[in-house]
């Protein structure tokens, strides 16, 4: 049987809350993450700081747009070798 005990450390209220937010997105308490990290830090004497980058709600929508228009061939310029080819089709669109 495991053994548990209490630690009282202070971290910043914004910390707090907004670690607790992200645990709760992944169904846990944030003890069992600072406990898997104090678990991971005292065996391997090292620790990586990651967080999974996720793109707004507008940019989710963005990328679909222009996903949905590259592969019907929409909105879509051709290849350029120049500047002044690019400004010529540019200037006659």
């Amino acid at each position: 049987m495991v053994m548990k005990t209490v630690l009282n450390v202070k971290v910043d209220r914004d910390v707090k809350i907004k670690a607790q937010k992200a645990a709760a997105e992944l169904g846990l308490p944030l003890s069992v993450i600072v406990n898997e990290n104090l678990k991971r830090f005292s065996n391997e004497r090292f620790i990586t700081f990651a967080a999974p980058l996720r793109p707004s709600k507008r940019l989710q929508r963005a990328i679909r747009d222009a996903e949905r228009d590259w592969k019907s061939g929409k909105n879509i310029s051709p290849p350029f070798d120049s500047a002044e080819e690019m400004d010529r089709y540019l200037g006659a669109l």
